[in-house]
């Protein structure tokens, strides 16, 4: 089952052709062949993936670089698409599903997803203390660190 509503995106599994037709749509785009390519290179269960990425994978279905940054732009001010800035030289993106952030492994890269958010519990004092501001609109959390696995590396490498 799907449920499309263009800033808030929700997938019981994996998407249909039918689904990510709905989906582009629903944002009030034209369904196209390069639309459709790049959209379905994305899936709920999909670490964020970047345009050279999404470049790789469509090199045989002669969609050109342009097609694609413009896709990924179009489809993040639709909604469909989320940025995330993984400090790893490049945007990413991902759909934008539930609302969620980002624990990062800075040693392998490994992301994990995480919905505890206590962002809106602070930002009237955030404004309050504000000089500058008089809203916050959204925002982006991701947190680095070391996974398990590296930090154990790390602790051995250190003994």
């Amino acid at each position: 089952m799907l449920i499309v509503n263009v800033l808030h995106l929700n997938y019981d599994n994996d998407m249909s052709t039918s689904d990510v037709s709905a989906i582009i749509k629903k944002a009030g785009m034209k369904v196209t062949p390069g639309r459709r390519a790049v959209l379905n290179l994305f899936s709920t269960d999909c670490k964020p993936i970047n345009a050279e990425f999404i470049c790789k994978k469509l090199k045989n279905q002669k969609i050109n670089q342009v097609t694609i940054y413009r896709t990924l732009f179009s489809f993040e001010q639709a909604g469909i698409l989320s940025r995330i800035d993984l400090r790893k030289g490049s945007v990413h993106y991902e759909l934008h599903t539930s609302h969620h952030h980002h624990l990062i492994c800075s040693h392998c890269g490994i992301i994990e997803r995480f919905a505890v958010c206590e962002i809106k519990k602070h930002s009237k004092k955030i404004l309050k203390d504000s000089s500058l501001f008089k809203s916050i609109n959204h925002h982006s959390l991701e947190l680095f660190g070391l996974c398990r696995a590296c930090a154990e590396v790390t602790n051995t490498a250190h003994e």
